[in-house]
């Protein structure tokens, strides 16, 4: 045995045991789980967290740890029964698992601290294991990271577009094991235990690939040594195993898949066939963890929250709001060496092209693979760094699952959409982010930012890279007047109002590109002796609704012009604001797919133009209000 401890085989063998043994129990207790997928993994994790990790189980948190990500987040009570036996969770808590009172959740969360993304959701976990080995050259740590997948899930293609993403950044602290077990949830896997057509995929890939039996501790010791000592390119052990391992009537069987073992006969049965698998240790050694080594290179003093210079724009300047992001992001990466950057082959389009010039260590090209990018950038907010992922608004929804995930993650996670609505123009709808603020105002906790200008977007992603958790950041591809001075203020969850009077007799709320259409029609509006008011509400969620009451209350309705689909946008947030107050609003927003043109012919054709908001007001369309 060549691994990094002399620990026993023999005690190996009955950690596993007793790994099996927790799992069977704790999801008969709990009446449903995954137990067979526990058994088919438990060798696998009994000889990497004590034969080659390197970690203090006091402080699973630390960020010097090697780092285990569950990818198949179904084998959960495996997860929990490790740390049970590491002495961190109770081996009576275990027993709790998937109760309402319970951390110990049927798919891990990081509500436990050895949990650092939320797993389950199949295909990610791989995905945010790059991120973390990438976070630990950013900090200057040697620690390793282990994604542990199932071989079902690797059908999904963003294991794929992981992997790609690890050779390209020659990833060779990061180690994938794939417990193929034959079975995926309702019969045999695509390739079954087919290990040479598996290897000769990751090894397509790039990755160095060593099949092994995953039953034999032996073998996977030194499997897991050869990793650590494999140098240039990330490896991955593909371990054969047996779904259901060490229960005779549930080894190698199908029907088994999310099938708990009832308590009354089959549990008792299975736990008799463990025990009896147990074998003398001759006196061998507790295993002893190692300790992580301590270097990294992160400077506490980044954690104070910087300072940055305010924008330097003047008012008038025509700005994309998606150039001043990238500006915005060369100051925050000045400031605050936590700040990274991700892109999707876009950088020249959403301008994190700046942000690569000033800091190529820390800016990171997905290439065309969103989910990679997203999953990247959750394990690196997992870790402490602060990481702006960038693409077109509409190809964030092709990560829609992943970012999905981010929000139960409670990741530190920045996303920027840019060309997004019918004002990108001629490219059409299929480039057209339309549904983007629906997507991301669905995530439980996370703040929805819309910049109509220069300022605003510099200010708005300031404050985007210290708000907790889920930032979306809308940008827009042409250029618009800067409307306020360096030196306004921005909060998450305000608005501006931007005219108004006593005598407004309607209120016109709009945000990013359609500001403009609503000033213009003010505009228009004040000639026929009318006189509106005009929001701009770039906190889309959480809005902004002392003030959308007031202005709704004093001025009879509202009505709401977004370059997006009707549904779950700007009209809804303010819709569902004022709801309460029984106050109308009236949606102006597209409601067809749109097809190639001008922007200003687009913004037109389909009723979000200022043509269209001086007709609702003061045309026949005000009567149906």
């Amino acid at each position: 045995m060549t691994g990094t401890t002399a620990i026993s085989l023999d005690v190996l063998h009955n950690i596993a045991t007793r790994l099996r043994m927790d799992s069977v129990r704790a999801t008969s207790e709990a009446g449903s789980g995954h137990p067979t997928t526990c058994c088919s993994a438990a060798d696998i994790v009994a000889a990497l967290f004590f034969a080659d990790m390197q970690f203090d189980p006091k402080e699973p948190r630390r960020l010097d740890n090697d780092r285990f990500v569950l990818s198949k987040g179904h084998a959960a009570p495996l997860l929990y029964a490790i740390w049970a036996e590491l002495g961190l969770v109770d081996r009576s808590e275990l027993l709790k698992l998937r109760q309402i009172d319970s951390d110990l959740e049927g798919h891990p969360t990081p509500r436990l601290p050895f949990v650092d993304v939320a797993t389950g959701s199949l295909g990610q976990g791989i995905c945010a294991a790059v991120g973390m080995a990438l976070n630990a050259r950013r900090i200057g740590s040697d620690y390793r990271t282990y994604a542990l997948l199932g071989d079902g899930e690797s059908a999904e293609g963003s294991v794929w577009e992981a992997a790609q993403s690890a050779q390209f950044y020659a990833l060779d602290n990061l180690c994938a094991i794939v417990d193929v077990n034959g079975y995926g949830q309702s019969g045999p896997t695509q390739l079954g235990h087919d290990l040479e057509s598996i290897a000769a995929r990751w090894r397509g890939f790039g990755w160095h690939a060593l099949v092994v039996d995953g039953h034999d501790l032996h073998a996977l010791v030194d499997a897991f040594a050869s990793a650590r000592a494999t140098k240039g390119r990330p490896t991955v052990v593909l371990a054969r195993t047996i779904k259901g391992k060490g229960i005779s009537f549930t080894e190698g069987k199908g029907g088994w898949h999310g099938k708990p073992l009832k308590k009354d006969g089959e549990m008792e049965r299975a736990i008799a066939e463990l025990e009896q698998q147990f074998v003398d240790e001759h006196g061998a050694a507790p295993p002893a963890i190692p300790a992580p080594s301590g270097r990294q290179t992160r400077d506490p003093a980044l954690d104070a929250r910087p300072d940055v210079p305010a924008p330097a724009y003047g008012q008038g300047d025509k700005v994309a709001t998606r150039e001043a992001y990238g500006t915005a992001l060369v100051k925050l990466g000045t400031a605050d060496a936590r700040v990274v950057a991700l892109d999707g082959d876009v950088k020249n389009s959403t301008f994190s092209e700046r942000f690569k010039e000033h800091f190529p260590d820390r800016f990171y090209e997905a290439f065309i693979a969103e989910q990679s990018m997203v999953g990247m950038a959750m394990g690196l907010a997992s870790l402490g760094a602060i990481p702006f992922a960038s693409t077109f608004g509409c190809f964030l929804t092709r990560a829609a699952d992943l970012i999905r995930m981010a929000g139960i993650s409670a990741v530190n996670l920045k996303l920027s959409g840019s060309h997004c609505g019918v004002s990108i123009g001629e490219d059409g709808p299929s480039q057209m982010a339309l549904e983007d603020l629906a997507l991301m105002r669905a995530v439980p906790d996370a703040t929805v930012l819309y910049p109509c200008d220069g300022v605003s977007t510099e200010r708005l992603t300031f404050l985007a890279a210290h708000q907790p958790g889920l930032v979306y950041l809308r940008t827009t591809r042409p250029k618009t007047a800067v409307l306020y001075g360096a030196d306004e203020t921005f909060v998450v969850g305000g608005c501006k109002v931007l005219r108004g009077s006593a005598r407004d007799q309607a209120t016109v709320v709009a945000a990013g590109i359609t500001v403009y259409e609503a000033l213009a029609a003010c505009d228009e509006l004040a000639k026929k002796g009318m006189s509106i008011r005009v929001i701009d509400l770039y906190s889309v969620q959480p809005v902004d609704v002392d003030t959308l009451v007031a202005a709704g209350k004093e001025t009879g309705v509202i009505i709401t012009v977004e370059d997006h689909y009707a549904a779950g946008g700007l009209g809804d947030a303010v819709a569902e604001a004022v709801a309460p107050h029984a106050i109308p609003v009236h949606r102006l927003a597209v409601r067809e797919i749109p097809r190639s043109g001008k922007a200003e012919e687009l913004l037109d054709r389909y009723g979000i133009s200022a043509r269209h908001i001086v007709e609702t007001i003061a045309g026949a369309g005000r009567a149906r209000l």
